[in-house]
């Protein structure tokens, strides 16, 4: 039987690399730059983590490599699904994404860093739910806008309804832990949802108009921590509290000015090594880049995640239907505002929010959401038939 088997293994082999496999019609040069920037947070998940972690100095840095490597397995069975694959099992994927949600304000969850949002699963490992929503929510709301109004490109009042619903109910879930980083990503791939469904200007104004009225009454009615209400303060003028809520901001600032035009070298980072600037490895790993590779480093990790988004962007032009248009132009948005968020609040231009570094800082659920993400874009690419 064994022998029997060889034959058949290697026929799998041999059509999973013929000229005709999807195997090589992924899109090489975002795989690239994405592989690239696993490799640097690998590097800088090491630096910032080889003093303190248990099991140090690699103990933090397996755990990455680890999360990595299940993440690109992931990211791989997600490639392999065509969009309408993807698109029937969007509101299954949407429904556990809710029920992880739900379990987490439950006494399963677990509270890190001021932030309902875990459930511990032993061993040193945890899963975020609140992560694994964000793709959900971009298939959901790409499965309800994917067919407009006939004879026209604009959706259907129906629809629409049903996923402000969607969205609110993720992101009231999100917002009971409370993680006001995660609803604003949540909040803005809605937004970029119906934008690109083609909804009419002054209903867009209207949405912005009733955002702006939601964070004003989240505000006044006091439902954000006092933590998280220090952190806007402290943004506003650090040097008001330079020991307490200021000092996220301004120690990420001495971090990042410290490392000049070519930075101090990797695991030569005073403030890294120091463990001056919290939460390193993760929400604030732009600061290790900054002070060990400088100036040019920093460039460097822009540029890349650039590319992801650039060459997103041409995936999502090239897509043959809407689904994959919308599905694809969703993850752009997520990685374009969560990069923007995460790099803003290290050099004082964004208030200090928990929102990781694209495929750069460590996390587990928030690496496997990149990587399925990331697994979407390939999908869409492999199949796409441009005229």
């Amino acid at each position: 039987m064994s022998q029997a088997l060889v034959p058949r293994s290697r026929s799998l082999v041999r059509r999973a690399m013929g000229a005709h496999s999807a195997v090589w019609r992924v899109d090489g040069v975002l795989l690239v730059a994405v592989l690239a920037l696993s490799v640097i947070g690998t590097l800088l998940v090491w630096s910032s983590t080889r003093t303190w972690a248990a099991g140090a100095p690699t103990g933090m840095v397996k755990k990455h490599v680890l999360n990595l490597a299940i993440g690109w397995v992931l990211c791989g069975i997600t490639a392999l699904a065509d969009q309408r694959t993807l698109r029937i099992y969007a509101p299954a994927v949407y429904g556990v994404s809710l029920l992880g949600l739900l379990a987490v304000i439950t006494p399963l969850g677990s509270t890190i860093n001021g932030s309902h949002s875990w459930i511990l699963l032993g061993g040193g490992f945890a899963v975020q739910p609140s992560e694994l929503a964000k793709p959900a929510l971009i298939l959901m709301l790409s499965a309800l806008l994917a067919e407009p109004v006939p004879g026209t490109d604009r959706p259907r009042p129906l629809d629409l309804l049903l996923c402000a619903a969607a969205a609110a109910i993720a992101m009231g879930l999100v917002m009971l832990q409370p993680d006001f980083g995660t609803t604003m990503v949540l909040a803005v791939i809605t937004a970029a949802a119906m934008i690109f469904a083609g909804l009419r200007k002054r209903y867009i104004a209207g949405l912005a108009v009733l955002a702006l009225a939601g964070a004003a009454a989240v505000w006044l009615f006091g439902l954000l921590k006092p933590y998280q209400i220090a952190r806007f303060t402290a943004f506003i003028n650090p040097a008001n509290d330079p020991r307490g809520a200021g000092y996220n901001s301004t120690q990420s600032l001495i971090a990042i000015g410290s490392g000049e035009l070519f930075g101090k070298g990797l695991f030569h980072g005073g403030q890294t090594t120091g463990r001056f600037v919290p939460e390193q490895h993760t929400d604030f790993i732009f600061t290790v880049v900054g002070e060990e590779f400088g100036f040019l480093g920093a460039v460097t990790v822009v540029a890349l995640l650039g590319v992801v988004l650039l060459r997103g962007l041409r995936i999502a032009r090239r897509s043959e239907d809407r689904f994959s248009a919308m599905a694809v132009g969703g993850v752009v948005c997520w990685f374009a505002f969560q990069t923007f968020v995460n790099v803003g609040m290290t050099i004082g231009i964004m208030p200090i929010t928990g929102v990781p570094l694209p495929f750069v800082s460590y996390g587990g659920t928030a690496t496997f959401a990149n990587m399925i993400a990331l697994g979407v874009l390939q999908a869409v690419h492999i199949r796409e038939r441009p005229f």
